[in-house]
């Protein structure tokens, strides 16, 4: 069985039979008693076991199972397979992450009848990176993963908040790796953030547009999909800011979205910046973490008078950037201190770290919250970086062994 043979069967059948083709592969090569996918949520706090085709229903609501504490967590965290074996005579279990370029999209659960030796481990992590293709390729075709990844059914402003965030919440090169994570309020804000990888840069956005549900959802709609074509037309950072106020101005008369703008040319590490009224960045270097103060232009859509300036942003290898919304500052009276919870998770690949954080500030407003929580944590690692370790379809070169606390709080 090889990677291009799974990829190819799997393309073969239908969008959610794909994953049973991937099954019968996997028991007719290595003779498991059974295979199963499971998909991580978009929090990472729980998985979704997709069973055989016709076994899903998206009108019911998921069996979830929370991953803290098991060996899913574990998979999930280090992005490295496990095997767990319960003595003579019991079924083996392997575990191995589906992931494509660091987003981690879900696990491989199988068991076979022996100890799988070298050989049969690297088939079954080729395999789970095929997985991760597989799913890419088809969730466009079928509402099954998206059912899989929520934990509740979602609001018509949550939904449409949904559709902004870039297909992937977190994205690995050889120069950075990039992550977001995003927790809405229980009257949805305006809160998105995006990202795009060029042939010479990365681009990166956090927006909040003001008020709560389907009218906040609108005005982020407007501007991102302003953002987005500009940006999709070659426009530099300084014309998709004045594109996207200007689409403001001429559609919408009803309020206003602050935002940040960042573009790092891949090249050679310059970093350009714009502020629209959002709140500043936190920048970690050598263990401390520092508040950015750039100058901060109007937000998109305010009537005054006003340009975009482009500003420089000291970004060194090393360095990670944590972009925020104003619902994350807010609870810093909760008792929660960014900065420091920063500095703990620093050894947490960004994804880990981003989920960490909106984690924190949940449990610390009991679940609910009044604004949205939004927060993009960018690892950058410079431009002499040329190749990343992606056996698995993640960098393990950032994997941390570090296990997570029993409770967000305790970061």
């Amino acid at each position: 069985m090889t990677l291009t043979g799974t990829l190819e069967a799997a393309e073969a059948a239908a969008p959610v039979e794909s994953l049973d083709v991937v099954a019968r592969m996997l028991k007719e090569h290595l003779g498991a008693e059974s295979v199963t996918f499971l998909i991580l949520d978009f929090t990472g706090s729980s998985v979704v076991r997709l069973g055989a085709a016709g076994s899903v229903h998206t009108g019911t609501p998921a069996r979830r199972i929370t991953v803290r504490g098991t060996l899913y967590d574990d998979v999930i965290r280090t992005q490295r397979p496990s095997v767990e074996e319960k003595g003579e005579g019991a079924l083996v279990r392997i575990v191995a992450p589906v992931t494509n370029r660091g987003d981690a999209i879900g696990l491989l659960e199988l068991f076979l009848p022996t100890a799988p030796d070298a050989a049969v481990m690297r088939e079954i992590g080729e395999t789970a990176h095929a997985l991760a293709y597989i799913v890419i390729a088809n969730r466009s075709y079928t509402d099954v993963y998206q059912w899989g990844r929520r934990t509740a059914p979602l609001s018509l402003a949550a939904e449409i908040q949904h559709r902004l965030l870039p297909t992937s919440l977190a994205c690995e090169a050889a120069q950075f790796a990039v992550a977001g994570a995003l927790e809405p309020a229980d009257q949805v804000g305006g809160d998105t953030f995006d990202y795009v990888i060029d042939r010479d840069t990365v681009q990166l956005s956090v927006t909040d547009a003001m008020g709560h549900d389907v009218e906040a959802a609108l005005l982020a709609t407007l501007l991102v999909g302003a953002l987005r074509r500009a940006r999709r037309a070659g426009a530099g950072l300084a014309e998709q800011a004045r594109e996207a106020d200007q689409a403001m101005h001429d559609h919408s008369h009803k309020g206003y979205v602050t935002g940040q703008l960042l573009r790092i040319s891949l090249l050679d590490g310059t970093t350009e910046f714009i502020n629209a009224g959002h709140p500043w960045p936190l920048r970690m270097r050598n263990g401390q973490v520092q508040e950015i103060t750039p100058e901060v232009d109007t937000p998109f859509g305010f009537p005054t008078p006003h340009t975009y300036r482009v500003q420089s942003l000291d970004l060194r290898p090393g360095d990670r950037l944590v972009m925020l919304t104003d619902g994350m500052v807010e609870h810093r009276a909760k008792g929660i201190e960014l900065s420091e919870l920063i500095v703990r998770t620093r050894d947490l690949h960004p994804r880990e770290a981003a989920r960490t954080l909106i984690a924190a500030v949940l449990a610390a407003n009991n679940g609910h919250l009044h604004d949205d929580a939004t927060v993009m944590c960018l690892d950058w690692h410079g431009t002499s970086h040329s190749q990343r370790d992606a056996a698995t379809g993640a960098n393990l070169t950032n994997a941390s062994k570090r296990s997570r606390p029993e409770h967000a709080s305790e970061w």
